[in-house]
């Protein structure tokens, strides 16, 4: 069901109300924000398809959904592969009929200085946080298109895409190949906003703060062979005892679809600090340079 749009939005779309005849595709679906988003989603009659490259992981969670009295599907997929991702949107179309809100959560974090990262350390982190999007969003929205009912794109990116955190922000770890990475999903997502927006399809990228999820662990046991293979991670590791729990990622993510919001955020109150310094060092940034534009003309 779609409503009329609030008047502050820019693109003007009809709000989706989310609901019983809707269905959701959730990526990375088994476990930590993609399990929090898939809870959200079957909380409103959202039908969801839990997809994950660690199947007995999906599984668990549609059978949680499915306990919630709500259909669900759990279905192996390898967003590194477009043959696998297009088999993910026929079996779900196979399964439900059209499909409505696709969820983009699978990424993977390593820590490593900058000039220390390899070429296959950059290609892992670059093929799993921004490229598994880009494949999900070429197999799944032409498919939303086709039905012309609207519906609702979710990437996940992170706080990671609104500032550079140093080191001893975020427990000692270098995030740099992951900052890089989540900055390319937010201006692909907000891209993406305005290409789809005459199809009455929104677009938010999410952007949580800490959640609870074995992201290191999971990232390093999936690690393809050619960007160096598994690798065991103490799954204790970065555990942080005050990250928000995955249940309650999806209620922002469901408040976001349903207003259309741009950027949906978990963690506005904390986070906000770090955006307002960075937006008063290009503040300053732009002062800077416009005197010189002054002197320039002057001259």
């Amino acid at each position: 069901m779609l409503e009329t749009v609030h008047d502050d939005n820019p693109l003007f779309l009809e709000l989706m109300k989310l609901g019983a005849d809707h269905t959701a595709i959730v990526i990375g679906g088994g476990g930590g924000i993609g399990r929090g988003t898939a809870l959200g989603l079957a909380s409103k009659g959202v039908r969801c398809v839990i997809a994950d490259i660690e199947l007995d992981n999906a599984k668990a969670v549609a059978d949680e959904i499915a306990g919630l009295g709500v259909a669900s599907l759990a279905v192996p997929v390898d967003a590194t592969d477009n043959d696998s991702l297009a088999a993910l949107a026929e079996e779900t179309e196979r399964q439900f009929g059209a499909i409505h809100v696709l969820s983009n959560n699978v990424g993977v974090v390593h820590d490593r200085a900058l000039l220390d990262a390899t070429d296959a350390e950059w290609g892992w982190v670059v093929e799993f946080n921004l490229m598994s999007i880009v494949r999900a969003c070429a197999a799944v929205v032409p498919r939303i298109q086709t039905h012309d009912a609207g519906g609702h794109v979710v990437n996940t990116a992170s706080m990671a895409a609104l500032w550079a955190s140093k080191p001893d922000e975020v427990h000692g770890v270098n995030l740099g190949l992951y900052t890089t990475t989540k900055h390319a999903v937010l201006g692909y997502t907000e891209t993406l906003r305005y290409e789809l927006a005459p199809d009455g399809i929104g677009v938010s990228c999410l952007c949580p703060g800490t959640v609870d999820s074995n992201l290191m662990a999971t990232s390093m046991r999936n690690r393809p062979e050619r960007f160096g293979g598994p690798e065991h991670f103490d799954e204790t590791v970065g555990m942080n005892p005050f990250a928000m729990a995955q249940e309650d990622v999806g209620k922002y993510v469901v408040a976001g679809i349903e207003d259309d919001r741009t950027v949906v955020l978990t963690h506005a109150s904390r986070g906000r600090r770090f955006v307002d310094e960075r937006a008063a060092t290009l503040a300053e940034d732009f002062e800077f340079f416009a005197a010189i534009d002054a002197e320039t003309k002057e001259t």
